[in-house]
């Protein structure tokens, strides 16, 4: 069977170099005799995996000295709680919520102290970026908390918020490099790899050296704390190691496509042919305000659950998969990763143009 295009929001697609590589090594990597599945974490071959795998993700985002990047395991959920156990000093935080991850790490954050909602776009169904310029800030925060581009909603911070000189953290799993970002502007911004980066099971944490620090809240599990995994090397247990090697592979393939500028110049061109169509579309609808639509991932509707379903089921049918819409909030939604080809965009495209004759 010929592969298809998946717009699946994540585990996601990947480009397909990186899956052929990984084919060829998998019984054999560089002459071991063995996959990297089968190989000690501690072992060197698989340390110079892991160093050169963080040389490359620092070079790509220009990462300076000053931050460490740590390799987790437990997904971007498990991040919510290790958030506020490491960082929430005074008990205290501010969170911005525009959907649902947004939600689910301010209630998380709850637990360990006084979370704050500053602002929220929940009122329209998290269909816009709420205006950040001028935020009631706690004086006493730790931290100003965002989920920087919204999976579920296709919303995206096209300009960060103003915190008042306190701590940005940022949950970037769904754009991670998908663009350059300048990583001074955050205390700590990480995401889950499973949507832009790599196989699910790891998320990759950026955090500001001066916040890694012994005083975490009390009863923090020693796995919890992020200066356990720096003093390690992301290898304080054994690591999600083919993970990490399949991850390593994607920046090497992200370098050789010219960067983060080539990146976001492709994915622009990418969103840019679907927006233009739902913008001109009589059966379609985009559910985003404009400006603070998503590269990554393009919600739309028809208007009637009967013709999304449709949709969705005859799209399968033409080898475009993954179309259907989060179940919280229905409809369709394309997300269109860095590793999804520009004929892939153009296929749907078409699909929804013959679809729409068909079905006025």
């Amino acid at each position: 069977m010929s592969r298809v295009y998946n717009f699946s929001a994540g585990p996601a697609v990947l480009p397909e170099e990186v899956l052929k590589e990984a084919a060829n090594e998998m019984l054999d990597y560089q002459g071991t005799g063995m996959s990297v599945m089968e190989m000690s974490h501690r072992s060197k071959i698989f340390e110079g995996i892991l160093n050169e795998a963080e040389q490359d993700f620092r070079d790509l985002l220009k990462i300076p000295d000053n931050y460490k990047v740590l390799f987790l395991q437990g997904g971007a959920h498990l991040q919510f709680a290790m958030v506020p156990m490491n960082l929430m000093k005074n008990r205290v935080a501010d969170y911005i919520v525009t959907g649902q991850w947004a939600k689910k790490a301010f209630k998380e954050a709850a637990i360990y102290g006084k979370a704050n909602k500053i602002a929220s776009s929940e009122d329209e169904t998290f269909s816009y970026i709420p205006d950040c310029s001028d935020l009631p800030v706690s004086s006493d925060a730790d931290y100003v908390y965002i989920c920087e581009n919204n999976t579920i909603y296709g919303t995206k911070f096209h300009k960060l918020p103003n915190t008042k000189g306190k701590i940005l953290v940022s949950d970037v799993s769904s754009c991670f490099l998908s663009e350059p970002m300048d990583v001074t502007q955050y205390g700590l911004v990480y995401g889950g790899v499973q949507k832009n980066i790599g196989p699910a099971g790891m998320v990759i944490a950026i955090i500001r050296e001066d916040l890694i620090t012994e005083d975490t809240l009390p009863g923090t599990p020693t796995y919890m704390k992020y200066k356990i995994h720096a003093e390690a090397n992301s290898l304080y247990n054994t690591p999600n190691a083919y993970c990490i090697y399949i991850c390593g592979k994607v920046f090497k393939w992200i370098k050789n496509m010219g960067g983060l500028e080539a990146m976001k110049a492709r994915n622009e061109k990418k969103a840019a042919i679907l927006y233009d169509f739902l913008d001109s579309s009589q059966l379609f609808k985009g559910t985003v305000r404009k400006e603070d639509r998503s590269l990554m991932n393009v919600p739309f509707v028809t208007g009637s659950q009967e013709m999304d379903a449709k949709f969705v089921k005859e799209a399968t049918k033409s080898g475009l998969v993954n179309l259907k819409g989060h179940r919280s909030v229905g409809g369709m939604r394309a997300s269109i990763y860095n590793a999804m080809p520009l004929e892939g965009v153009k296929a749907l495209v078409e699909f929804m143009k013959k679809f729409e004759e068909e079905n006025r």
